[in-house]
């Protein structure tokens, strides 16, 4: 097939959107696909333009069997609500006559990623004059986030944003998105069942295993063999509450056995840094090469997962898969009846959202209970390998792609 990828975020970013748009769109050449992708240059998670990005504004490469399209954007260095508004419609703006030219092209799937929502107009107008499958893959309801949490306020205007992502949501062919919560979601914003897919976020799971050694950070960073390392790893972005990580640790500077690592960039990171200051067993690290990855993950004997309940069942972290696969429990913070909930409570602990107090009391008791540890570890792997391994969770992408009116695999099934 000819497929155009449309994803504001995409690689050599290394976390988040722009790690799965171009994974899948590396996966999907390698299967012989004719892939085109077009893309912002990569700024996130550090939200600076990528070196040797700022000129041309314009170009075009290609990459891994992939041929990508880069158009300019506007990026804030402070990303509040309405400075992000205008970066992505800097963005939609950009790259509308970018799209335009792949008309002659004549793509059989259009898939546009989601956020940016408004990028979506001009890809179901790529789509429609070229024949093509117009499809929306909706990784986080951008809209819906940024009222809840406050990032943008515009009163009476709300209704009318809404109502015109219902009617936008409602003309694609395949509205797609990555947890079951996600697509009951959908479904309330009036997408017939029928056209919503799961399409989760995977991971390579030959790539990203237990580790059957030391992991090499714990001589990088000093941290005794015996001792027991907790982990964030991931972009430090507004959606998750990670205050509770330092204020956890500073609650726990009493064990000198536990260690904590926290990883990552992002809008968060200098209040992440500051809350940290003068907690000895904290220990801070930039964001790192993705070809380091298993061994970073490898270092947990615990992985964090902090969540605010403000945007709870309307993302699901991309970082989840690779703790999953990495074989190593989970502490999540965030409501009962959630989606993170769900996928967590069989490999590791849920606790309830920004209480540092309940997140140090279950890093506690996991870390004085090294088999309880390894049984957890054990289900996460099992999960990872049955649920989002990468070649299943593509394939199955692939097939409806192929034969979008043929009945819903298992998989979709189980998501409605």
């Amino acid at each position: 097939m000819k497929i155009l990828i449309y994803s504001a975020n995409f690689a050599p970013e290394p976390t988040g959107i722009g790690k799965y748009s171009g994974e899948m769109a590396e996966w999907l050449a390698s299967q012989g696909h004719d892939v085109r992708v077009v893309a912002a240059p990569p700024y996130y998670p550090a939200w600076r333009l990528g070196e040797g990005y700022a000129w041309p504004p314009y170009r075009k490469e290609t990459w891994r069997g992939c041929t990508v399209w880069r158009a300019p954007l506007w990026v804030p260095s402070q990303p509040g609500g309405f400075a992000r508004i205008v970066h992505l419609l800097t963005f939609a703006l950009s790259s509308a006559p970018v799209m335009l030219r792949q008309l002659a092209w004549r793509p059989d799937v259009v898939l546009v990623v989601a956020p940016a929502m408004v990028c979506a107009p001009m890809a179901w107008v790529t789509a429609r004059i070229s024949g093509a499958q117009a499809w929306l893959h909706v990784q986080d309801f951008e809209v819906d986030v940024a009222f809840r949490m406050g990032l943008v306020n515009v009163g009476l205007a709300r209704h009318l944003v809404w109502r015109m992502e219902r009617a936008l949501l409602r003309r694609f062919d395949v509205v797609s998105t990555i947890s079951g919560r996600m697509i009951d979601h959908l479904m309330k914003k009036g997408v017939n069942p029928e056209r919503c897919h799961l399409f989760p976020n995977w991971v390579d799971i030959d790539k990203i295993r237990p580790l059957d050694c030391i992991s090499s950070y714990r001589a990088r960073l000093g941290i005794p063999i015996q001792a027991v390392v907790v982990l964030f790893s991931g972009t430090m972005g507004s959606k998750q509450g990670l205050e509770v990580v330092p204020a956890a640790a500073r609650l726990l500077q009493h064990r000198h056995d536990i260690h904590f690592v926290i990883c990552g960039d992002g809008v968060m990171k200098p209040k992440i840094e500051a809350d940290a200051q003068g907690l000895a067993r904290v220990h801070l690290l930039p964001l790192q090469d993705v070809a380091m990855l298993p061994e970073l993950l490898g270092l947990a004997d615990i992985h964090l997962l902090p969540q605010s309940p403000d945007a709870e069942d309307l993302v699901l972290p991309s970082k989840l898969t690779g703790m999953l696969s990495s074989g190593r429990p989970i502490v999540a913070t965030c409501n009962p009846d959630t989606e993170i909930a769900m996928v967590v409570k069989g490999c590791g602990k849920v606790v309830p959202p920004l209480q540092p107090e309940a997140l140090a009391q279950a890093i506690e008791a996991l870390a004085d209970d090294p088999h309880g540890r390894a049984q957890l570890g054990q289900a996460a792997r099992r999960y990872a390998e049955e649920e989002i391994g990468r070649d299943a969770v593509l394939s199955a992408v692939v097939r409806h792609m192929q034969a979008p009116d043929a009945p819903a695999d298992d998989r979709s099934r189980k998501a409605a």
